[in-house]
């Protein structure tokens, strides 16, 4: 069994307890204007052109089969529309410049890379985690690496945006001890409008998880003007104060910093041109939800 996936980050601390890897899995339904992943968004492999990396040395030249890389004036261009994101060119980039996201991957092959990290999983508490993308688009892939990973009594977590079946969360559920689960807006009509999809499934998916039993934290990505007034952030506490189980909340403040990305993937700068959230700000939304029970961690 493989999937296609786009990186694979050892030694994180933020995407569930302890040291983990995560595993980054290529194709997501929602279409956040703020995504900080672009490179996870198609489910296609893509190249990424830095050109302040290009040394000129012109190895992508000699390299690409459909000619998508020349040199003009001694400046390195890249015509997208020829490239069929094989990856040659990025194989043998000197200057770094060039990378391709998106590889296809199988279980027994990534596997043992999980696992050279097992000590340091032990002596933290720590795991493996999946994320993306959205890891239940590729939902066998995902649930025999999940498996797998049981077999080898690492601990599993799921970071999900919701948006997809109660079947798939059904598949990975015996495989999956943690799941980070996105909340970004409790308005039906603006998650919709804003994200390109309605928030009904996966509020229902969240209600339906919570009575599993399973640990979940809940992630919230703190977009100045869209869901940080009061009146909204009321509204997300009502409503995860209502689930059987309790939740934890973890504050994700917003950042442009992959604003560089979508230049480098040939793909239209959606980031809003807003400021991060300040401490105050986020010390008020924290504040609301522990008002109503719930405990923001850090």
């Amino acid at each position: 069994m493989s999937g296609m996936i786009f990186d694979v980050k050892r030694f994180a601390v933020h995407d569930g307890p302890g040291i983990r890897t995560t595993v980054f899995l290529k194709c997501c339904p929602l279409r956040c204007p703020w995504c900080h992943n672009p490179e996870g968004v198609s489910a296609s492999p893509e190249l990424s052109c830095l050109e302040h990396r290009c040394i000129g040395c012109g190895e992508c030249v000699a390299v690409c089969p459909n000619h998508a890389h020349f040199f003009e004036n001694q400046t390195h261009k890249f015509d997208r529309a020829r490239c069929t994101a094989c990856g040659k060119c990025a194989e043998a980039c000197l200057g770094g410049a060039l990378h391709l996201y998106g590889r296809a991957e199988s279980v027994d092959t990534l596997i043992p890379k999980l696992l050279e990290d097992r000590e340091f999983y032990e002596s933290s508490g720590g795991g493996v985690t999946l994320s993306g993308g959205e890891v239940l688009l590729q939902v066998d892939f995902a649930s025999e690496l999940l498996a797998r990973l049981r077999t080898e009594n690492i601990h599993t977590a799921v970071d999900t945006s919701g948006y997809a079946p109660w079947k798939a969360f059904s598949q990975i559920l015996p495989y999956t001890e943690m799941f980070l689960y996105d909340f970004k807006h409790p308005d039906d009509m603006l998650h919709q409008k804003v994200i390109g999809v309605s928030n009904r499934r996966i509020l229902d998916n969240l209600k339906r998880l919570s009575e599993t039993g399973k640990r979940i934290e809940i992630r919230i990505p703190v977009i100045p003007g869209f869901n940080d007034t009061p009146d909204v952030v009321l509204k997300m506490a009502k409503f995860l104060v209502s689930l059987k189980n309790p939740v934890s909340v973890r504050l994700l403040p917003y950042h442009d910093l992959a604003r560089g990305k979508y230049h480098a993937l040939g793909k239209h700068d959606t980031m809003p041109l807003v400021p991060p959230p300040d401490s105050q700000a986020l010390k008020r939304i924290s504040d609301c939800f522990l008002a109503n029970g719930i405990h923001c961690v850090d």
